[in-house]
């Protein structure tokens, strides 16, 4: 579930990599799950420098996608907040992915061999906007690396810090945590149960998930992870009873939630999720204001528990 995450693995087209206080050892720098947890943290301090130049195109495709095309978008135009996701894609070459769909692991992230892998949750400010059709760069250092013993098994996180420029100038600042998992038993299907009455001046919108939707948002971020869009393999391999909701998907019809209906520019958002989503059933995006200057956000689901916290900071 890394869309619009650093994608495990994997080093976007355009990419500079650099290994400062990487291992020493070419063999275990060039990454490989034979690289021990002990060594995982050995990745803190590696960079990577990556330029796109936030043609129109995938902006177009990505308004299409999430029914957002009025008033349609021209070159010169602000990026909507969090779109620059569509953007700074890695693009790991047909032969190199794995089974599951994923690029090899090690290079600028960590060789963490645990299968379930997850785009958890960010912290994002934006201090400009980014504008479409003007080249930008993205600059990634790893910041920390944490392994744990979950009550299913061994737990990796990983934290990535971005910073991505234009002109020269800062135009947003991203943490993103990476959250790897050992297999663990089947994840049961939610049990449909009525939500509740929204909380006072809260506002809502049911989303239906289909494959449809799904498929689309995986090809915007060419995320090739088949939990999303092969439901035999996300069922049988992964233990899922469904296909699984992309996190950053979820996170971008939270915020814009709060975006439409405030109708005032945000200034930052933080996410995290808390259980996977499916497409199953709907699932419900409540918000509610905190203050005159933020909005809490959860994706709930069909069980009514809240599957993504969010928060966004009104500018």
């Amino acid at each position: 579930m890394t869309t619009g995450a650093t994608q495990p693995g994997a080093t976007p087209t355009g990419a500079t990599p650099t290994q400062p206080g990487a291992p020493s050892d070419p063999t275990s720098a060039a990454g490989g799950p034979d690289v021990p947890p002990e060594r995982w943290r050995e990745w803190i301090g590696r960079t990577e420098r990556v330029e796109d130049a936030l043609a129109l195109a995938p902006a177009l495709a990505a308004a299409a996608t999430l029914d957002d095309e009025e008033p349609p978008l021209a070159s010169g135009d602000a990026l909507p907040p969090l779109w620059h996701w569509f953007y700074f894609l890695p693009r790991a070459a047909q032969r190199t992915l794995g089974a599951d769909g994923h690029p090899p692991r090690g290079g600028f992230l960590p060789p963490v061999p645990h299968p379930r892998r997850m785009f958890a949750g960010a912290r994002v400010r934006f201090v400009r906007p980014l504008r479409l059709g003007r080249p930008a760069v993205r600059e990634g250092t790893v910041v920390d690396v944490v392994s744990k013993a979950g009550r299913s098994g061994a737990l990796a996180f990983v934290t990535v810090r971005h910073i991505v420029t234009q002109d020269g100038a800062t135009c947003l600042e991203e943490e993103q945590d990476v959250v790897y998992r050992e297999p663990g038993p089947p994840v049961p299907a939610p049990v449909p149960a009525p939500w509740a009455p929204l909380p006072e001046g809260g506002w809502s919108r049911v989303v239906e998930p289909d494959p449809r939707l799904l498929f689309r948002f995986s090809a915007l971020t060419f995320n090739a992870h088949r939990i999303h869009y092969d439901r035999a393999y996300a069922e049988r391999e992964e233990g899922y009873p469904g296909l699984v909701v992309h996190g950053p998907l979820t996170a971008m019809l939270l915020l814009d939630l709060a975006r439409r209906r405030t109708g005032r520019p945000i200034g930052a958002f933080a996410f995290r999720v808390q259980a996977p989503l499916f497409d199953l059933a709907p699932f419900r995006l409540v918000a509610r204001p905190e203050g005159a200057d933020a909005v809490a956000l959860e994706a709930q689901g069909p069980d009514g528990h809240v599957a993504v916290a969010a928060r966004a900071t009104l500018g």
